[in-house]
């Protein structure tokens, strides 16, 4: 055999038993034939990396890639077999979200409400009792304006207001599953009064009880809006409990034939004032009215109410008129009037529409009775017109429901 053929065939050998030899070495089976005693089997590789593994399962919720998410209750992180080490949540820009775990480690949550149309990233470590740590990402949207309502609701949370004082909720988009809607709000007071929803409309909603609240009472608003279907494709987003206190019972009676107020307090009166109400030809509103805004010094332009002149400008436009406390949404008030004469006042009606008191320029002399009475006022306090000749005033025209019978209130309910 010449030495050509002898390196051939030697390569011809080699090659076959490195087949061999690769074969042996990825069929995962017990040690070479060879004998060499530090291969190790895929199973002990296996085995040797769930060693490794951290047991701590953590859950984010809403799931990685979640759009339409709730702005209150659906950002959460749990762990199971393990405890929280770290959480961090950020807006898609990088803007940190404050929130905290819980005292034994299991759970962690945002401690403020979130944003609407944003996009949230959150990044959290676990470990289980043998110190490993396990790692979780994950990232969602929550629900946009375009499909979602909120309801803006008066009065503030934390305020003291008169008995007349109802919650009216108005919400940001028209309401078509009223009873959805009204099933997640309860109104409440302290006393055990009876309280019933009406709806004005698709977007507003009031409650209040048969009669006035109780003074001293204390009135809880629950919202639990979040998810509920307010309309196709719109859903709530709210979730919180408002209380407010009902402070002493304060009635004020405006007769326009007499030009007088008498100011009672728990049904004794204990201040009668001069007034003057609505000319002739621009009579006052007549019924139980309720104070919903109240300004030191305000302007009112006739114009603005339809009281214009020949050139199209307000028949009046007073850039100071003090003391001033709304009774309508339309524009009736219950205010200061320096511009009148001393006399007028009970005797004369000289306004277009309002309550006017006499009063200071600028708002500034307490002793005035105006002043008194601003003083002395509270939002949610009643107003009660008589004898101006006039309609009672609409329900919805400002927080004005007590002008309906319980029943009549009881059935704009939609439950």
């Amino acid at each position: 055999m010449t030495d050509g053929m002898r390196r051939r065939g030697l390569a011809t050998a080699a090659a076959l038993l490195g087949g061999v030899m690769a074969l042996t070495a990825c069929s995962g089976g017990d040690k070479s034939a060879s004998g060499g005693g530090d291969s190790t089997s895929q199973a002990q590789v296996d085995e040797a990396a769930a060693k490794k593994t951290s047991e701590a399962q953590i859950k984010i919720t809403p799931a990685d890639g979640s759009d339409n998410a709730s702005i209150n209750s659906a950002a959460k992180v749990t762990v199971d077999k393990g405890t929280l080490t770290d959480v961090a949540m950020t807006t898609e820009s990088g803007t940190a979200v404050p929130g905290q775990i819980s005292a034994d480690k299991k759970s962690w949550a945002p401690t403020g409400q979130l944003q609407r149309s944003t996009t949230y990233k959150i990044a959290a470590t676990a470990k289980d009792s043998a110190g490993r740590d396990a790692h979780e990402n994950a990232s969602f949207t929550t629900v946009a304006p375009a499909h979602s309502f909120i309801g803006n609701f008066t009065p503030e949370s934390g305020s003291t207001v008169g008995v007349g004082m109802p919650v009216s909720i108005n919400f940001d988009k028209a309401i078509t599953n009223k009873a959805a809607v009204q099933k997640g709000i309860t109104v409440s007071s302290s006393t055990g009064q009876e309280v019933a929803g009406h709806w004005f409309g698709a977007n507003r909603l009031d409650f209040r009880p048969e009669k006035y609240w109780q003074a001293g009472s204390t009135v809880t608003l629950k919202l639990n809006l979040d998810g509920v279907e307010g309309a196709s494709g719109v859903v709530g987003v709210q979730q919180k409990t408002v209380t407010f206190k009902i402070g002493r019972n304060q009635v004020s009676y405006v007769d326009a034939k007499t030009k007088q107020m008498k100011v009672t307090q728990d049904g004794k009166t204990v201040k009668t004032i001069p007034i003057s109400a609505g000319a002739p030809d621009h009579t006052t509103y007549q019924g139980q009215m309720v104070i919903s805004e109240k300004f030191t010094q305000t302007r009112m332009n006739g114009a603005t109410v339809g009281f214009k002149d020949g050139d199209g400008k307000g028949e009046y436009d007073i850039k100071d008129v003090p003391h001033a406390m709304r009774l309508t949404t339309s524009g009736t008030f219950i205010h200061g009037n320096y511009w009148g004469a001393p006399s007028v006042f009970g005797s004369t009606n000289t306004s277009h529409g309002c309550v006017g008191l006499q009063d200071a320029k600028g708002a500034g002399d307490p002793n005035t009775p105006a002043a008194w009475f601003y003083n002395h006022t509270l939002i949610g306090d009643v107003v009660v017109v008589s004898n101006t000749g006039d309609k009672t005033v609409s329900p919805d025209n400002g927080l004005n429901g007590w002008n309906m019978s319980w029943d009549q209130w009881k059935a704009g309910s939609a439950v």
